[in-house]
């Protein structure tokens, strides 16, 4: 199978554990058998390499996410980089030309498109290759997964077939509708529209060349800031007379508010805390090291990062967004592809962080123009260039770096540091990076 997750989203509505470079998908929430967590995408990537451990799999993203599927995924994970946020449209249209013209994939091969973040079992996958199979007979020009609704939702678009067999034509598409419409669109059998899509190669390009002036993947990456932003179904399904649909009836869940995550998660705590049992129907998630106690709440949701603390009835939450909106902060904690960082401590002319690096990762070779870097070894062992001069570091070692000075790290173990940013203008845009010999 060839795939496409589609990885988006601002982050705002698992807002303090999601910001703008970790979203939803990224928050470890499903415990594994060993005690650690996974995110939904790398449970959603290990449930398609169980069912087809040959899938072709892509990943299209802003690349302020680059960094965290790198490290959740590891290096050798296809990603398709956007280089703007231009809609699911013109994402897929460049990840597609991205399978053609970088990965080699056939014109009349199969493509499916799917969401990075759905709440399902295996069998949702093994469905996925039911769409696959449906491509190659081409009975249709596109082909969509529909969603057997569980109740009349108004989050979502509706799909109406043209019978209820298990694969039919689609009749026509509606928006999301009230609960009264709803009720009325599921009487005569129809689905919720999942965001799943499947396609000949060939078919998909053939109408990005039409809607979009380009040659060839690089062409379109340099143009992509110049196009419009479009949603795919505009762009192609609401315009395509020959599509058919596959009904999927097992569970699917969109976890993208306080109260839908915490349904999937395996336990009430995740981090340090402690509920007494006054408790009820609460959940609690935090990533700080000091502990939270919750006393007499229910149907409430803690949530508490280095991004801020969240204390919400379950219901509310799922209003946060334009609350967050303004709130106007750093982004206090991401994940690298060398491992992560975290703010701890902001003034008006300096910044601290503590940067944890994975064994055998390094930073990239830069320097800064308007800041001072000291770097504090507090655990782990690796080395430091610093103007092209190699130096050991290890427990108790610091480094100091003035603006200017060309410097990146490696780690030979797990290595935990402390580094203070020293400028009257500290920004994420003073880098400039090297390369090094």
């Amino acid at each position: 199978m060839n795939i496409i997750l589609l990885s988006g989203g601002s982050g705002k509505r698992l807002w303090p554990l999601s910001n703008e470079v970790r979203s939803k998908q990224f928050i470890k929430i499903f415990k594994n058998n060993d005690g650690s967590y996974s995110s939904m995408v790398q449970r959603v990537y290990k449930q398609i390499t169980k069912v087809d451990s040959n899938a072709n799999i892509t990943i299209a993203t802003a690349k302020t996410q680059v960094s965290s599927i790198r490290n959740q995924l590891g290096n050798n994970v296809n990603i398709s980089v956007e280089p703007y946020r231009r809609d699911t449209f013109p994402a897929i249209a460049l990840a597609t030309t991205y399978l053609h013209d970088v990965k080699g994939v056939a014109d009349n091969e199969p493509v499916i498109v799917c969401p990075v973040d759905p709440y399902v079992n295996d069998d949702f996958f093994e469905s996925i290759q039911k769409l696959d199979e449906l491509v190659r007979q081409g009975n249709a020009n596109l082909t969509l997964m529909g969603i057997e609704p569980t109740y009349p939702s108004e989050k979502y678009g509706y799909i109406i077939p043209n019978s209820k067999d298990n694969v039919s034509y689609v009749s026509t598409f509606k928006e999301k509708p009230i609960e009264k419409v709803a009720i009325e669109y599921i009487k005569k059998g129809a689905l919720w529209n999942a965001g799943v899509f499947a396609f000949r190669m060939d078919y998909l390009l053939n109408i990005s060349h039409q809607l979009i002036d380009f040659t060839d993947y690089n062409d379109l990456f340099h143009k992509y800031e110049g196009l419009d932003k479009i949603s795919f179904d505009y762009a192609v399904v609401e315009k395509e007379e020959s599509i058919q649909v596959l009904r999927y009836s097992g569970e699917w869940k969109d976890l993208g508010t306080w109260n839908t995550l915490t349904e999937a998660m395996d336990e009430p705590i995740i981090g340090n805390a402690i509920m007494d049992d006054t408790c009820s129907n609460t959940h609690i998630l935090n990533e700080l090291e000091i502990p939270i106690l919750a006393m007499g709440l229910k149907d409430i949701v803690v949530s508490a990062s280095a991004d801020g603390i969240l204390v919400s009835d379950k219901v509310r939450s799922a209003h946060i967004k334009p609350f967050v909106e303004k709130i106007e902060d750093v982004v206090r904690y991401a994940e690298k592809s060398w491992g992560k960082y975290e703010v701890i401590d902001i003034e008006d002319t300096s910044i601290t962080v503590k940067v944890v690096m994975k064994p055998g990762e390094h930073m990239s070779y830069h320097s800064h123009s308007c800041r001072d870097e000291f770097w504090t070894v507090i655990s782990g062992s690796g080395f430091v260039v610093l103007d092209g001069k190699k130096q050991e570091i290890k427990t108790g070692s610091t480094i100091s770096m003035p603006a200017g000075m060309k410097h990146t790290v490696f780690a030979t173990t797990e290595l935990t540091m402390i580094e203070v940013q020293v400028g009257k203008d500290i920004n994420v845009h003073d880098k400039i990076k090297y390369e090094l010999n």
